[in-house]
């Protein structure tokens, strides 16, 4: 098969996926439909008496069902609270005032440009990558700043300008869960988490999740992910993209003196701010101490007001010093146009609360988690091939469902309990969610952004199509996909935590009592 006709193959393959996933409804519609599926099946699975013997507990598992008097009774006196009382709704909403703040000021694009514009030459792909995983602290800044700087700064140094895009492109999305900070993507999973924990065999198990779960791990993969990502720019990517023969007229951006002293003082006052925290936690008398387990202090279990403070404080500092904020007016509108940019996330949340709150109350989480994990060990697969099937059907769903919240709120309350009864954490399941979830977001035609990346690189040439782009980040997506999995089996193998005080085992009967 020539090269014309395998290339035809990827993009009638890849055209498929467009349009399949094109003809999905709105994640808030899906939600609806799940919603009122589950209704319907738990009237259904309820007439029909379905049960399951609980294998740890040893009670009977019934449906409950809503069509029922007492059910709809239960659906219109929790229609509100479900939705008020949904996790993931105020801390994601808490944290992203604080992030919003940073991003909207310009410190983020500011941290972003002075990272990679202050290195040498040969560390600018690795920087690249670098930044471009490290931007996930504000999700989309990554995209509108890093990915068309690293394109103009390969361009300034005659390298082809499609690498150095591709290089942030892949730090940016690819290895969009690792960082060396919390973010806001891990309160929102975690809650997500919980909820499903809260709906399995074992609801008290919730109380022990933290917001820190996977730490351990995500740091780490910043810099494996870093020294893979600059290894498939430097011997794979470039040098297939060959010599760039375009012209190009755009100037990197270097920062000012304003903005290298904005920089300064910000971080400052972030050092004053961490000082001031760690007086919470740092000594027997501090407030949100654990004087007996410290790492069970109440501190790690409600990180959101830190993560808000250790963004708003130094992005307001940016912004007043940079004169991006002049009066409280600013403020107040740039915390408007962030909870703008939330709207979307709001009304899909309100679906997604009723859906999460039915699937818990019908326990039709419990019986599928159990018949499911039944099923699993009848086949042998009650090892870590389980582990890898699980992460290779996130990896494709990601093709056709961009959202990273969007796809663990469906897929947590079924998988987390599964996963619990094969005695794997709640919080390693979480992990190797958004191990898979990362991994294929630049292949994806209906990832957010994938659009605007391609406009980017139709500057640098015209011919570029949802094709190319796919077919040069596609080495980054299996080498960072492969290399994670290894990772992970050593990290398993050796027994190191994934995050504080977090492990990997989960024991049915321990928890069952």
């Amino acid at each position: 098969m020539d090269n014309t006709q395998k290339r035809g193959w990827v993009m009638r393959f890849l055209d498929i996926i467009e349009r399949v996933g094109n003809k999905l409804p709105h994640p808030a519609t899906i939600f609806a439909v799940f919603a009122a599926l589950i209704v319907v099946a738990s009237g259904i699975m309820a007439s029909m008496g379905v049960t399951v013997e609980d294998p740890v507990k040893g009670e009977t598992v019934k449906v409950f069902n809503l069509l029922s008097g007492e059910g709809i009774k239960y659906m219109f006196e929790n229609f509100v609270s479900n939705f008020t009382g949904f996790a993931p709704l105020g801390t994601v909403l808490v944290t992203m005032l604080g992030i919003g703040i940073a991003e909207r000021s310009g410190l983020i694009s500011a941290m972003l440009r002075g990272l990679v514009t202050s290195v040498p030459d040969y560390l600018v792909t690795a920087t690249l990558v670098f930044a471009g995983i490290m931007s996930s602290m504000a999700a989309d800044a990554g995209y509108v700043v890093l990915v068309p700087l690293g394109a103009v700064l390969y361009a300034g140094l005659g390298r082809h300008p499609l690498a150095g895009l591709a290089a942030a492109f892949a730090g940016v999305s690819a290895g969009f869960s690792a960082n060396l900070s919390l973010t806001a993507l891990d309160p929102l999973l975690a809650d997500l988490t919980i909820e499903a924990v809260k709906g399995s065999s074992f609801p008290e198990y919730a109380d022990e999740i933290q917001y820190t779960m996977n730490y351990f791990f995500m740091a780490a993969s910043v810099f494996i992910l870093t020294a893979i990502g600059t290894w498939v720019t430097n011997r794979i990517v470039e040098p297939r993209l060959g010599d760039y023969k375009g012209e190009v007229t755009e100037e990197v951006n270097y920062l000012t003196k304003q903005e290298k002293k904005g920089l300064i003082l910000s971080f400052v006052s972030l050092l004053v701010t961490l000082g001031l925290l760690s007086l919470l936690i740092a000594f027997e008398w501090s407030p949100l101490r654990n004087n007996e387990d410290v790492l069970m202090s109440p501190f790690f279990f409600n990180l959101v007001p830190s993560i808000f403070l250790a963004f708003f404080i130094p992005g307001f500092v940016y912004g007043v010093v940079t004169k991006n904020i002049k009066s409280d007016k600013d403020v107040a509108n740039q915390l408007t146009e962030t909870m703008e940019t939330m709207a979307s996330f709001i009304v899909l949340s309100f679906f997604a609360a009723q859906f999460v709150a039915f699937f818990a109350k019908t326990n039709i989480g419990k019986i599928t988690a159990i018949k499911g994990a039944q099923f699993l060990q009848s086949t042998g697969m009650d090892d870590f091939r389980v582990v890898i099937l699980f992460m290779i059907v996130a990896a494709l769903i990601n093709l056709v469902m961009g959202s990273a919240s969007a796809k663990w709120a469906i897929m947590a309350p079924v998988f987390v309990p599964i996963m619990m009864h094969l005695g794997y954490t709640p919080e390693f399941t979480t992990l190797i969610y958004r191990i898979a979830d990362s991994t294929t977001n630049v292949i994806s035609p209906l990832m957010t952004y994938f659009a605007v990346v391609i406009a980017f690189a139709q500057k640098y040439d015209k011919n570029v199509g949802i094709g190319t782009l796919v077919s040069t980040m596609l080495p980054y997506s299996i080498a960072f996909f492969v290399i994670w999995i290894i990772v992970l089996i050593i990290w398993v193998s050796v027994g190191i935590p994934i995050g504080p005080d977090t492990g990997i085992n989960f024991d049915p009967q321990q928890w069952g009592k």
